[in-house]
């Protein structure tokens, strides 16, 4: 138990950095109803382990604040009551410090908990919790700087998160990017999923078997200049590059570039810019473009005679190592987020993490620059609607 509780610590710790360059108020305020407030990821993850684990193996449990148990319930029906997501930012109380106060106190509880001599079984079973609650932990400190980075994005002085912050973004730098090739694999059969080493989500799982046609995979992901030359070659005007539903969003939300880009103005300056967590930064032509929906991926790998590849693909071509698949942006695939063959969700309240929302969204695989160390492997599953752009999301292409 002590490396747990070492990691239970230090993984805790990170998260409460991420909210140190902020104000009071940037934590809780809310940009759309997709995002959530600093201040809310910092009490969801709290409530996690106090209601999964201290609720289950305290001997004389108490809440922190018992209106807590309906306020940061994000989703879990077995659990009860939720507040609206879409109303989180309106929540100005509890106060930050409260919250702060909240994580605190069950960090000590938890701490104390796995210090204690228990039987076997409760001591596997209060692992196994822990180390889930870790991983979702981490999921959410990359949510934290993806909310965030949308939250200082719609600010008119558009600020920046932190001028020097130690995570490498996509979209900061200067140079050309590195020649793309394209590597091929042979048709057969690939086995897809976890093997049941280490920790995996229930969705990873269970491992099986997929065939496969013959295909390649791009050496690298498509970079901002080559995205660029889709923009203005009219890729957000041309209805024959986009899905029917992909068309019609484009057309409802006015789109013409990606989320997070500034338009070129020929009569004041050429550059195109891009907001970063470092701040509106000019737009680095050779690194990853990020920020992509489903939609736009696919109508790019169109205009560009390619496709977009399976899960299956992906997860082929990544454990070959023959290229970096990991840190820089979440890659968008053509696979439905479905259940693999036998699946079966976890029991009770946490069998709701997963396996509820395995309809009308799309996987993706990776990491991204924002995605904490040690959380990627290569069986993972992300998954979001096809609409989604704030993520850390990008394009690898495949052909058949």
């Amino acid at each position: 138990m002590h490396k747990l509780a070492k990691a239970f610590s230090t993984i805790r710790d990170q998260t409460r950095k991420l909210v140190q360059p902020l104000s009071a108020e940037d934590c809780c305020v809310q940009s759309m109803p997709d995002a959530s407030p600093a201040k809310w990821h910092l009490a969801h993850t709290t409530w996690f382990f106090e209601t999964f684990i201290l609720e289950r193996f305290e001997a004389s449990f108490q809440p922190f604040h018992p209106a807590f148990r309906v306020l940061f319930n994000s989703y879990y029906e077995g659990v009860g009551e939720q507040h609206p997501r879409a109303q989180r930012g309106l929540m100005t109380r509890p106060a930050l410090d409260e919250v702060l106060a909240y994580r605190h106190n069950v960090d000590q509880r938890l701490l104390a908990l796995l210090g204690q001599t228990l039987v076997p079984e409760q001591a596997q079973q209060l692992s196994v919790l822990v180390e889930l609650g870790l991983q979702h932990e981490q999921q959410h400190q990359e949510l934290m700087l993806t909310d965030i980075k949308h939250l200082l994005a719609m600010n008119p002085l558009l600020p920046p998160y932190l001028a020097s912050h130690a995570m490498t973004e996509p979209g900061t730098g200067a140079g050309a990017a590195a020649a793309l090739s394209w590597q091929p694999f042979e048709a057969g059969i690939v086995e897809v999923g976890h093997a049941g080493q280490g920790f995996f989500f229930d969705n990873e799982t269970p491992r099986h078997r997929q065939f496969v046609e013959p295909f390649s995979m791009a050496s690298r992901l498509v970079s901002n200049g080559e995205y660029l030359a889709f923009v203005e070659d009219g890729g957000y005007r041309n209805p024959l590059l986009w899905l029917a539903a992909g068309w019609e969003w484009v057309q409802q939300q006015k789109l013409t570039r990606p989320l997070y880009w500034q338009s070129a103005h020929a009569q004041f300056d050429s550059a195109w810019r891009e907001f970063t967590l470092q701040g509106l930064q000019p737009l680095a032509l050779h690194e990853a473009a990020t920020h992509l929906s489903f939609f736009e991926a696919e109508a790019y790998a169109r205009w560009a005679g390619a496709r977009l590849p399976t899960e299956a693909e992906w997860e082929c071509a990544a454990a070959s190592q023959s290229a970096d698949y990991f840190g820089v942006a979440w890659q968008w695939t053509t696979s439905s987020y479905a259940p693999y063959p036998g699946y079966v969700a976890l029991p009770g309240a946490v069998g709701e993490y997963n396996g509820k929302f395995m309809v009308n969204q799309y996987v993706l695989r990776g990491s991204s620059s924002a995605t904490p160390a040690g959380h990627a492997r290569l069986s993972y599953r992300n998954f979001f609607p096809a609409t989604a752009r704030w993520q850390f999301s990008g394009i690898r292409l495949a052909r058949s």
